[in-house]
């Protein structure tokens, strides 16, 4: 499996590792299968996000796009840090293999578990700003994120 030198360079060297004791915005997410957990925190002052750190536990690449991740939305207002994608990251890092692809949505979404949970703390539905994130009512008896199964 070949990466290309900026996913060994984030890898080897990730921006943002750590926690921040007083943010005002922290995500999680997980996928079960392959064991990666990534988890955002965020300090966001006049909906810009003065700080970024992140703890991922999993494989190279789950930490690559992490540290991508944080560095596309670091100093973004809110509204631009939602339209991270995980292509942009994947574009960013010039390319993953396929089947680290599910890295780049990981980190996409443990950055929108994250503005979720910032407008959560300020009392405002998330939902119909971000979309599903997989954490509300309706979604855990519709459909686990943890499974391929609806």
């Amino acid at each position: 499996m070949l990466y290309s030198e900026k996913v060994m360079d984030h890898f080897a060297n990730p921006r943002n590792v750590g926690e921040i004791p007083d943010a005002n915005a922290i995500g999680e997410v997980g996928n079960l299968k392959c064991g990666d957990i990534m988890k955002i925190y965020m300090k966001i002052e006049d909906d810009v996000i003065k700080d970024v750190k992140f703890q991922t536990f999993g494989c190279g690449a789950a930490v690559a796009t992490s540290s991508m991740a944080t560095e596309m939305v670091k100093g973004k207002s809110v509204k631009d840090a939602m339209k991270l994608t995980n292509a942009a990251v994947m574009e960013a890092l010039d390319g993953l293999p396929p089947v680290k692809v599910h890295c780049s949505v990981l980190a996409e979404e443990a950055i929108k578990s994250a503005l979720a949970n910032y407008y959560k703390n300020q009392g405002i539905d998330p939902t119909p700003i971000i979309g599903c994130t997989g954490e509300c009512e309706h979604c855990h008896g519709e459909h686990d994120h943890t499974t391929d199964k609806e």
